[in-house]
């Protein structure tokens, strides 16, 4: 019953499904076929032409579908991506929401996420929140991000546009995580040193901190736990995977340091950065990789005004 209501917010209060609107769930070989099955019942609960397409998982996150599916999503009025690598920053998604589908990506997604933690939040406050962050953030030129571990970030980000994934889809073209809860941006320029405590794409939950520095919006080392395997990712698709593309706030009260980035970057008081491509949300770079580093316990200025970050906890 745990699963069916969450598949049934997703379908009804997230997406918004009508009566006739086809919902096009897509799918991979490596995600619990309950996941897919219950969001498939709710949609044709809800009256929807249902239609559920299972692919291989792809090699990394960000990386595009094959061909069909990005047909499919573009053709359909509601598209649900609960997959094992993340269809989110693709050039599939952003067609289809270029096409007017509404979209939500789901990477990573298990039964307990779909059962406990930030899927379960009260979407309608996160909205409020986004809301009046956006005002707060509109505008903004430069951001500071400091930890007592080490971190000491200067993101150049005069003439950029923030965003919100609210989780909440009900306008054409509109796109989200499931779970939801983080405000984004793609920086202009970006100097100084990450260090990623709390987990980091394609590596999970980091015993270790992982350092980063970056040199004008490039990584430009790695080291600490998962540095081989992470500058092994970002090289395996050349220069642009150093872009750093993002800076994510999380929001979601209820969202936990689990170990999969998409509920680890909404969590409330937290703040990320990513590797890859930043294309689908307004940056220069395209590229098929996009990975999130989680960062714990921020001091974040906003144009030297103190964010307060601690309280989206």
């Amino acid at each position: 019953m745990e699963l069916k209501k969450s598949a049934d917010m997703v379908i009804n209060t997230c997406m918004g499904a009508k009566k006739g609107e086809t919902v096009l769930i897509v799918t991979d070989t490596c995600t619990d076929e309950m996941i897919s099955k219950a969001l498939y019942d709710s949609a044709v609960d809800a009256g929807c032409e249902a239609i559920l397409l299972t692919m291989e998982p792809r090699e990394q996150h960000g990386a595009e579908p094959p061909a069909l599916v990005e047909e499919a999503m573009k053709n359909a009025d509601v598209v649900l991506a609960p997959a094992s690598k993340s269809l989110t920053h693709t050039q599939a998604r952003k067609k289809a929401s270029d096409n007017g589908t509404r979209t939500a990506t789901m990477p990573g997604i298990n039964l307990t996420m779909m059962q406990e933690g930030g899927l379960n939040a009260d979407y309608e406050e996160i909205g409020k929140l986004a809301d009046e962050l956006l005002e707060t953030l509109k505008g903004s030129k430069e951001v500071r991000i400091t930890t007592e571990k080490g971190t000491d970030l200067i993101l150049d980000v005069e003439g950029c546009e923030w965003m919100a994934d609210t989780g909440i889809c009900h306008e054409k073209g509109t796109t989200s995580n499931l779970p939801a809860g983080e405000m984004y941006i793609a920086p202009k320029n970006v100097n100084g040193r990450a260090v990623i405590d709390g987990s980091m794409g394609g590596i999970g939950l980091l015993d270790k901190p992982l350092i980063v520095d970056i040199k004008d919006r490039s990584a430009v080392s790695f080291e600490g736990e998962g540095a081989e395997k992470l500058e092994a990712m970002v090289e395996s698709v050349g220069p642009d995977g150093r872009n750093i593309a993002e800076l994510g706030i999380g929001i979601n009260p209820a969202a936990r340091l689990i170990g999969v980035i998409l509920e680890d970057e909404k969590v409330g008081g937290t703040i990320h950065i990513a590797l890859g491509d930043n294309s689908t949300f307004g940056g220069d770079v395209k590229v098929d990789l996009h990975l999130d580093g989680i960062i714990t316990g921020p001091t974040v200025l906003v144009d030297g005004i103190d964010l307060n970050v601690k309280r989206f906890a």
